[in-house]
């Protein structure tokens, strides 16, 4: 059965929820940090799921697996935010923990679905 929709990806709705899970853990974060940290992070977040599908909305193989890169560099991006917020205090080592454990998920999910494209796509 081909993929109609990428919202029955596995990867992009993990990303969802990973971008929930930052909104709700980032609640608490210090006011001062509103236009700052907090709101990097999250726009960072979204965009991760965000790119997964307009990748999956573009023409090409060679297109979607472009956004694909874009969405693994947030997603590094994240995960370097969730470390800097925790050892500022922001989190605490079990917020960080399930946040990275997501992030971790996510990325496995989406290299796979990479090298699955990969091995379709002839870029000749």
């Amino acid at each position: 059965m081909a993929l109609k929709d990428y919202r029955e990806l596995i990867a992009w709705q993990r990303a969802v929820d990973l971008v929930e899970m930052i909104y709700r853990m980032t609640a608490d974060f210090p006011k001062t940090e509103v236009y700052a940290l907090t709101s990097q992070i999250r726009r960072a977040a979204v965009s991760i799921p965000s790119n997964v599908a307009e990748g999956q909305g573009r023409r090409t193989t060679r297109d979607f697996l472009y956004f694909l890169s874009v969405a693994n560099g947030s997603l590094k991006e994240v995960e370097t935010q969730i470390i800097v917020s925790q050892r500022l205090g922001f989190l605490d080592e079990h917020k960080k923990s399930k946040l990275i454990d997501l992030t971790t998920e996510v990325g496995r999910l989406i290299s796979g679905l990479r090298k699955s494209l990969e091995q379709k796509h002839d870029p000749r």
